[in-house]
């Protein structure tokens, strides 16, 4: 099976992407970055360049233009000679109460974490199928395992992201394409900074090293961390509603 590490990150202009694109360019991989502040991102590229010489291309896109995320796979592949794996990553969190007025939170959630992160895989997949391998990864969210409250849209973008993970490893078993689910707990990032809590949080940096080493071994699905949420993962479909709703 191929191990080439050329790989499309998408949400690569900060947070969780940012780390992840300086933790696996150390790691010897060439990656196209995606996201829709090409200025962050041209920095960034240039910081990856001069630190690690390896190949980095920039490519701005808005994964809410799913015409934009079909073109993207062929772009990267365009921009690094070939195309081994892609990272979704991009995401957004904004919460709101139920019947509080805030569909359009939940609507832009939706179509960015989910259908966004759909749109680049499925394209993805296609190209991987035809080329014959490849690596197909998905950030979605312990969040993914139980709705918590006043993050309805954001935990049902993830737990249709999982879904749909879990639904295409079935599908492309035995050809020769893997697939990586990663289910994040609390990382320090922009998206999460303004939460009441967060339990268990860990930094991102360490997050991203944690992701690197579960894309590197390839590994079909992880907790970032696994202690402790490769336990409370598991636990939190089965927790009663009123020790949920403490949230």
């Amino acid at each position: 099976m191929s191990q080439g590490k050329r790989y499309l990150l998408t949400g690569a202009s900060s947070g969780i992407g940012a780390a992840l694109a300086r933790e696996l360019a150390s790691r010897g991989y060439d990656l196209a970055l995606a996201a829709r502040r090409e200025d962050s991102l041209q920095t960034l590229a240039a910081e990856l360049r001069s630190r690690f010489g390896h190949q980095v291309a920039v490519l701005p896109l808005d994964v809410t233009d799913y015409a934009a995320c079909q073109d993207v796979v062929g772009l990267a592949a365009n921009a690094l000679g070939g195309l081994d794996g892609l990272i979704a990553n991009a995401g957004i969190a904004l919460v709101g109460k139920a019947g509080g007025g805030h569909f359009e939170r939940v609507r832009l959630t939706l179509e960015t974490n989910l259908i966004g992160a759909i749109a680049c895989l499925d394209t993805a997949a296609a190209y991987f199928r035809q080329q014959g391998h490849g690596h197909l990864v998905a950030i979605a969210s312990v969040a993914g395992k139980r709705g918590l409250p006043h993050s309805a849209g954001y935990s049902a973008s993830k737990a249709g992201l999982i879904s749909y993970m879990e639904a295409t490893r079935a599908e492309l078993r035995g050809k020769n394409i893997d697939t990586t689910l990663l289910l994040p707990g609390f990382i320090d990032t922009p998206l999460n900074s303004d939460m009441a809590s967060r339990p268990f949080l860990i930094g991102v940096e360490r997050g991203a090293r944690l992701i690197a080493t579960h894309i590197d071994k390839r590994a079909s699905s992880a907790y970032v961390p696994g202690w402790p949420w490769a336990v409370l993962g598991r636990l939190l479909p089965y927790l009663p509603t009123w020790m949920i709703a403490k949230f």
